[in-house]
């Protein structure tokens, strides 16, 4: 009877220590939950500098030494064009990683780069040594923070040689035209400086060849109505031994008619309508003194007029139908666009 007691008295014993053992583990758990932490830093996002090149090894290689310093963990691209002079050499010796489009054009290496480099964030600068680098760093800054799709950098020329007066006024009307044209319009359509999002970048179907895209650019951004902006840059003359590629009358016409082209296929019923109006007017003015003198006399004494004035009537007519037809399958298109631009994760969700 005596035993009974004493195993009692022994289980008890061997209770306290757990007891204990638990209090003390529910005190460290309280004290692990109040301790305050630093929040998880956001991973950075991944950036690719792409420059595109033809015939620039006097500027490439301070290109990439500038874009080193001034985005240390930024992968460098250099796409080179057929070069026929030490580019390719000059910026492998520099630290980039050089690849090539043999398809002649600014338009063909771009469409390049943006299919073959997977990032978070494009920056797009010509190899030139023209733009400031230093000024990536607020541009995508402002794409991160604003949520944006594009920024440009709006070129602010330190040197008088640095934007010729042919290119300022040709680059002044084509962007008032493409203002006109699509009721908002950036300061600076051709700077080649710019930053985009993945977003943007695949899901931009590029189909200039040439200079060209940087008006393709933007219209397509003002199509979808994405989120853009423009940051002022230093804009400075090329260095010695570096010569333009750019033609002001033979791409300023290019680039116009990718103007009227694009306005053609993203607003056909306004495009069409108009040469339907013009084609209408002409009909009216020709069939005026037919009219009156049918009127007077009873006749119609130049009957070929009265025939081009109603061939020139049905075509107006068939151009404002072509319109409504073409602008249902233009909607249709740019819900395309949309959905595609829509399929991939936004800055900083992915």
């Amino acid at each position: 009877m005596s035993a009974a007691p004493d195993l009692s008295r022994h289980l008890n014993d061997r209770r306290e220590p757990v007891r204990g053992d638990l209090a003390s583990l529910t005190e460290a758990l309280d004290a692990f939950a109040r301790e305050e932490r630093p929040a998880p830093q956001p991973a950075r996002p991944r950036v690719a500098v792409l420059v595109p090149c033809y015939n620039e090894e006097a500027a490439v290689g301070t290109v990439i030494a500038d874009f080193r310093a001034a985005l240390p963990d930024a992968a460098i691209y250099v796409y080179d064009n057929n070069s026929s002079d030490g580019t390719i050499a000059i910026a492998r010796e520099a630290g980039a990683q050089v690849r090539s489009e043999r398809r002649q054009g600014k338009g063909h290496v771009v469409r390049r780069m943006f299919a073959d480099i997977d990032a978070d964030v494009y920056v797009l600068v010509d190899g030139d040594a023209t733009y400031d680098a230093p000024s990536a760093r607020g541009m995508i800054e402002k794409l991160m923070t604003d949520h944006l799709d594009m920024v440009v950098g709006l070129r602010v020329d330190q040197d008088v040689a640095a934007y010729r007066l042919g290119h300022r006024t040709g680059n002044a009307m084509l962007t008032g035209f493409l203002a006109s044209v699509f009721g908002q319009a950036f300061k600076d359509i051709l700077s080649g400086y710019r930053v985009f999002s993945r977003r943007f970048v695949k899901s931009f179907p590029v189909l200039s060849d040439g200079f060209e895209i940087e008006t393709e650019l933007s219209v397509h951004a003002l199509e979808l109505a994405l989120p853009v902006a423009e940051v002022a840059t230093p804009y400075y003359a090329r260095p010695e031994g570096s010569f333009s590629k750019l033609n002001t009358w033979r791409d300023g016409f290019r680039i116009l008619g990718t103007i009227l082209k694009l306005y053609r296929s993203e607003k056909p019923l306004r495009f069409f309508s108009i040469i339907g109006a013009l084609l209408m007017l002409a009909s009216i003015i020709l069939i005026i003194p037919v009219v009156v003198t049918y009127v007077e006399q009873g006749i119609v004494p130049r009957l070929p007029t009265a025939v081009l004035s109603m061939g020139l009537m049905i075509l107006a007519m068939l151009s404002v139908s072509s319109g409504l037809v073409l602008d249902t399958v233009t909607r249709g298109r740019r819900e395309m666009k949309l959905l595609a631009y829509l399929s991939q994760p936004a800055a900083g969700e992915r």
